[in-house]
């Protein structure tokens, strides 16, 4: 393996972006492998990434999924990819632009030099959105703060999708433990890093909402992280004994 950073980009129904997405990465100066996750798209995602395929042999991978799995499902089952083939730098990120792909290079950046965990973060440095309307800006901003508060860490944007682990931050983690699997995902994990005493640094970032294809997004989603925090507080959360 000649690249020691994997995205991992969980899609479902992408086909407006995931051609661009993937182009715009592999534009980069810095080197990426890309593992596409698609949960069953019938709009042809994963048709779209099996030809571009043949173009990226070594550095664009797909995993098909029957059915909506949900994201924390789909994260896990790339981590997992991500420790078997030895990747030293795994990412999370968004198909649909949200994530600006050169914003990967500072994430690592993050990572290599000072970081366990490099978080893309929308309200370390005021509020840096885009296109959203204020109402989901106001929701996003406070259901933040109440992760905050409950859980005690000093961490602005809890619920951020755009990251960057070390390997030695995954090894630590039992996956098969991980509960959460909406939203609530992304702020287990970051506990989880928090709990475990690992190096956490949030990397201001301007998030810019989806002009192409539709939002994932539901009152669902919120409603698992809200009760799904006030759980994780009284959880103990141990290292995996292998690692």
């Amino acid at each position: 393996m000649n690249c020691d950073k994997l995205v991992i980009i969980p899609t479902y129904n992408e086909k407006e972006n995931i051609e661009k997405i993937i182009s715009a990465i592999f534009s980069l100066d810095e080197l990426f492998h890309i593992l596409i996750i698609d949960d069953g798209s019938p709009d042809g995602t994963a048709t779209i990434v099996k030809n571009l395929q043949s173009k990226h042999t070594d550095s664009l991978f797909l995993i098909e999924r029957e059915g909506k799995l949900g994201l924390g499902s789909a994260y896990l089952t790339g981590f997992k990819y991500s420790i078997e083939k030895g990747y030293d730098y795994t990412f999370e990120m968004d198909a649909d632009f949200s994530h600006n792909p050169a914003d990967l290079v500072k994430l690592y950046n993050a990572c290599r030099t000072e970081a366990d965990l490099a978080i893309g973060s929308r309200y370390c440095n005021g509020v840096s959105v885009i296109n959203w309307p204020i109402g989901r800006v106001v929701m996003s901003y406070f259901a933040s703060s109440y992760v905050r508060a409950v859980l005690g860490m000093k961490i602005y944007d809890t619920t951020a999708g755009f990251k960057c682990y070390r390997k030695e931050l995954l090894n630590s983690i039992d996956l098969d433990k991980v509960r959460m699997r909406g939203y609530g995902f992304q702020i287990e994990m970051k506990y989880t890093a928090y709990k475990l005493g690992f190096r956490i640094k949030e990397v201001p970032i301007i998030f810019i909402d989806r002009t192409e294809g539709t939002s994932k997004m539901s009152s669902g989603i919120f409603g698992e992280a809200f009760w799904g925090v006030i759980k994780m507080r009284f959880r103990r959360i141990r290292r995996k004994k292998s690692a």
